[in-house]
């Protein structure tokens, strides 16, 4: 009996691990092959929009998946190994169509890697200075990403790892055999 609860939280566990792995290598191929070359204009804009949109709700429908999970530390993992990759391509995405059309509008002209470089330095706030945006709708989207990262890392964080202990307490209610890894017992 033991011995099939440890081997289903090894599959749990994997199966986590492969979901979470899958997702950034999904979206970071897609990125990287998405027509982009389109230019930058309100079209762009609306598909940051809609992205962040997406992201949004992507967001709320894991916070009610992590509170019904089996295992809610898991399943928090795995939503932020989702929902923080996908935001940072949404504006990779928009700053390198942004370079494409106005080449000036960052310290050098961005391909690909360079945009998703950039986007995660500023989302890591550690703005190495190498590239910086030059014009003034550069830097507008550059204000909107540290706003838009500090809900992310604050308010989402937050939610997701709320969920996380409302979904722990709602499992230990039900007595699944022990919890899935010794430091996910409630104090």
């Amino acid at each position: 009996m033991e011995r099939n609860a440890a081997r289903r939280r090894r599959r749990a566990l994997v199966g986590h691990c492969l979901r979470a792995t899958g997702s950034v290598v999904v979206l970071t191929g897609l990125y990287y092959l998405a027509p982009l070359e389109g230019g930058f204009g309100v079209v762009t804009l609306l598909t940051l929009v809609l992205g962040l949109l997406a992201f949004t709700l992507l967001t709320v429908w894991q916070v009610s998946a992590i509170t019904r999970s089996e295992y809610p530390r898991l399943s928090a993992l795995e939503a932020m190994a989702t929902a923080v990759p996908l935001f940072l391509v949404i504006f990779a995405a928009t700053y390198f169509m942004l370079s494409e059309n106005v080449p000036a509008s960052f310290t050098e002209p961005l391909n690909r890697t360079d945009a998703l470089y950039f986007t995660v330095t500023v989302f890591a706030t550690v703005g190495f200075g190498d590239i910086v945006a030059t014009t003034g709708t550069g830097r507008v989207l550059v204000t909107v990403q540290m706003i838009a990262d500090l809900i992310v890392v604050g308010v989402i964080a937050k939610a997701l790892f709320g969920a996380m202990k409302v979904g722990m307490r709602r499992r230990g209610g039900r007595g699944h055999g022990g919890p899935p890894f010794v430091d996910d017992e409630e104090p």
